[in-house]
């Protein structure tokens, strides 16, 4: 991973060991200065060891600080240049006036999606949409806020004539999970890979040999081991929009690039499933005056 790295360092900082959380919180107070520093400046500032420092990059996929430098840099320019949500933090006082408050969205939703992309592996999202082409059926499973967004990516595959299902309750997850086969593929959607009817609806679909994609913020997270492909998603918390609601959009962002690369591969399908279903609807429309 060379990109995307101050995203996945704020997501899943809390989870850290707390030697390897110094580190990340050193750099994520001043990542223009961890890019300056060496090795041995950033191990003293977070008051660890060039070693710790070293497991820090490589937990996060570096094969050293030499190339987490070079992400860093690079990052940290990319955003001066863009200018996102320069000077914008991520709270929301109850005062604050309602352009405040929307700035502080804007912002953090900009950089939520900039860094989803960053850190989105292309790899993997080509053989997630490779399977989902060759797939006889396509089961998402998420709960609360992940279920909404598997539902409205099931609407996407439906649409384009992709046979999908999407189930947030426990029993109708594992009884649609115990039907799929090795022609199947099963997609688990959880911000912090730990909810349990989604890891065991996962973990049941794999049991009978399907393909399965766990959608998630923390790429070491007990859905994410349990999956054949991740997904990674970054979130932004701000005041009022928490854990799983900041990631909706990241979720969405990324399911989204799977469903743009299943529909690049059945274009000529996609299109006559689009003029179809337009077609079919086209009478419960209002015409305009």
């Amino acid at each position: 991973m060379t990109s995307g790295a101050l995203g996945r360092v704020e997501t899943e900082l809390p989870g850290l060991p707390e030697a390897l959380r110094r580190v990340g919180e050193v750099i994520l107070g001043d990542p223009a200065e961890a890019a300056r520093s060496t090795i041995i400046t950033l191990a003293e500032r977070a008051g660890s060891s060039p070693a710790t420092v070293t497991r820090f990059c490589r937990a996060f996929g570096f094969s050293g600080y030499a190339e987490l430098r070079v992400a860093l840099a690079t990052e940290t320019g990319r955003a001066a240049q863009a200018g996102w949500g320069a000077g914008v933090g991520h709270e929301i006082g109850p005062d604050d006036p309602l352009d405040a408050a929307i700035e502080v969205m804007a912002a953090a939703d900009t950089r939520l999606i900039q860094d989803t992309a960053a850190q989105l592996d292309l790899g993997i999202v080509a053989k997630v949409a490779d399977a989902i082409v060759a797939a006889r059926r396509v089961l998402l499973v998420g709960v609360s806020t992940s279920g909404n967004v598997a539902t409205m990516f099931e609407g996407r595959l439906r649409r384009i004539g992709i046979p999908g299902w999407s189930a947030g309750d426990a029993h109708v997850a594992l009884s649609d999970a115990a039907l799929l086969g090795a022609a199947d593929v099963a997609i688990g959607i959880s911000h912090r890979g730990r909810t349990r009817e989604v890891m065991e609806a996962l973990a049941e679909s794999g049991s009978h040999g399907a393909t399965t994609v766990a959608v998630t913020s923390f790429a070491r997270s007990p859905l994410a081991e349990l999956a054949d492909l991740v997904l990674t998603t970054a979130s932004r918390e701000t005041t009022f929009r928490l854990g799983g609601l900041a990631a909706v959009h990241s979720q969405l962002f990324v399911l989204d690039a799977v469903y743009v690369a299943v529909a690049q591969q059945t274009y000529e399908q996609t299109n006559e499933a689009f003029e179809r279903t337009i077609s079919a609807v086209e009478s419960h429309r209002v015409e305009r005056g």
